[in-house]
């Protein structure tokens, strides 16, 4: 009997198109087939989640299992959409794993204090985001047990 949950919506949000690139090609070099959605700041992170605008049609845009986010983004950053997130109660649930270049310890912090559950530092080479990619999908996808949709 197999076990294996369905695919996961991974929805990264991260303005550098070349982090979303090999954010991408590290997630198929870890073998992961969950599909991955790109939006590039925090409004449209908002937008994606709310389905509004070019995200208004939920087929096109499924709800996420996951969420990877950036901190430092033009319009809303991160830690903007992030409060916003976990203040609402139909999104709240959804698993948020910042991914960014920052190792401030106040980012760390106030991160955590507005609810992520995750903060990882990006690292510096391609096999360094092999490897967070590896663990991530391993601890996310084959090891927690993740809500599909909760009422509250």
């Amino acid at each position: 009997m197999d076990n294996k949950p369905e695919s996961i919506i991974i929805l990264m949000a991260d303005d550098d198109e070349d982090d979303r690139l090999m954010t991408k090609e590290a997630l198929e070099e870890a073998q992961l087939v969950n599909d991955i959605r790109f939006v590039e700041d925090g409004e449209e992170l908002l937008d994606y989640l709310y389905r509004r605008g070019k995200f208004s049609n939920p087929a096109e845009s499924p709800r996420p299992g996951l969420i990877l986010l950036d901190l430092n983004m033009p319009r809303k950053d991160g830690r903007e959409a992030l409060e916003e997130i976990k203040a609402d109660q139909a999104l709240c649930q959804i698993p948020v794993v910042v991914l960014t270049t920052s190792k401030a310890e106040e980012d760390i912090c106030r991160t955590y204090n507005l609810g992520v559950n995750s903060f990882i530092t990006k690292p510096v080479s391609f096999e360094g985001l092999v490897s967070v990619m590896t663990g991530l999908a391993q601890y996310w996808f084959e090891i927690v047990r993740l809500p599909v949709h909760c009422e509250k």
